[in-house]
């Protein structure tokens, strides 16, 4: 029995030899009972731990490559999304473009507004394309020194300004008139009616006629030969500051309107001694048909034309038609009546 015990533990330490060295080399080995043959063969005792080993190896892998594709995908998704809100988000709108030499140029038109293409050859053209100073420019006085209020224009116009005392409100405005006749080379429509209801006419000046006052009449002499020059229209134009205002402007070149007609060179005027005026410079509107617009201003002493701001809102000098009311109130006067909105007698010439 103890023989037949040795044998068999001698045996099986045997198979266990051979099993060793088979898997190391690869090969069969065959372990016969006495019932029943067992054929193993070395490499598949490995198969099923490595085809776990590799689907486990291959699942990590895809889910790691899976992990990676979905943060690109987020990523790219984040910068997608960064992208349109960057495109996608408007620039703050700003009134004034330091660059520009025009209202066009200077001036951006309020959010939700355009402006209406201008008649070529226009007084609104001319007013809208007439040349500003830099931005930043005082307004200054007839004889060069500063006015004393700097802080109520937004630009300044590069309008000539005698070196009298005569160019103030009203007379800036006629100027403006004056100069789009003269530029246009038709200077025969260039006539601006005195106080006393005396109408200076251009031609009769450039004739070489000049007037004669007597009293409180005026009269045309001749007294000169003909002179075209524009140094000699000058000369006439310091002739009319010196006789006509707002006054005459009130008394024969004006005639109430409404809002519903507001146009490029129409005025709030109140006529008196001293009296005001101030020139619509510039409109433009919404997709309801209501208005924005800048407003011009001399004033006296005479002093550079400029476009006022708005005191209603410090960094946006445009006047909105809703904003209007009476009493309608400027930095510099106060307008009571909504008949102070007028149309001057030189537009019916223009258009």
């Amino acid at each position: 029995m103890g023989k037949k015990i040795l044998t068999v533990i001698l045996l099986t330490f045997t198979v266990m030899i051979f099993a060793v060295l088979a898997n190391a080399s690869g090969q069969n080995f065959y372990l016969k009972d006495s019932e029943t043959d067992i054929t193993v063969e070395s490499s598949e005792l490995f198969t099923d731990e490595k085809d776990e080993s590799t689907a486990e190896i291959t699942t990590t892998v895809t889910e790691e490559e899976t992990i990676e594709e979905s943060t690109e995908e987020t990523t790219e998704q984040t910068e997608e999304q960064t992208e349109e809100v960057t495109t996608e988000a408007p620039e703050p709108w700003v009134a004034i473009n330091l660059d520009g030499t025009t209202l066009l140029t200077r001036f951006n038109p309020p959010e939700g507004y355009t402006r209406k293409e201008l008649p070529e050859g226009s007084f609104a053209s001319f007013v809208c394309n007439y040349p500003l100073k830099e931005d930043g420019a005082p307004v200054k006085l007839y004889n060069g020194a500063l006015w004393d209020i700097q802080y109520v224009h937004a630009a300044v116009f590069d309008l000539p300004l005698e070196n009298e005392d005569f160019q103030q409100c009203a007379d800036s405005i006629m100027r403006m008139y004056a100069e789009y006749y003269w530029h246009m080379g038709q200077q025969d429509k260039i006539a601006f009616y005195c106080t006393n209801g005396f109408l200076a006419e251009y031609t009769k000046w450039r004739e070489g006629y000049r007037f004669n006052v007597s009293g409180g009449n005026i009269s045309w002499v001749k007294t000169d030969k003909y002179n075209d020059s524009y140094y000699n229209f000058t000369k006439y134009m310091r002739m009319v500051f010196a006789y006509a205002g707002t006054l005459s402007m009130d008394r024969y070149e004006s005639t109430p309107i409404s809002m519903d007609d507001l146009q490029i060179g129409d005025v709030w005027l109140e006529g008196d001694s001293p009296g005001h005026v101030i020139m619509v410079a510039d409109i433009c509107y919404d997709e309801n048909g209501k208005k924005a617009f800048l407003l011009a201003d001399g004033h006296t002493p005479a002093m550079d034309f400029h476009i006022m701001k708005n005191p209603l809102h410090k960094d946006d000098p445009w006047y909105y038609e809703d904003e209007i009311t009476y009493p309608f109130e400027i930095f510099v006067h106060t307008y009571m009546k909504e008949a102070d909105l007028q149309r001057l007698s030189y537009l019916k010439s223009f258009d």
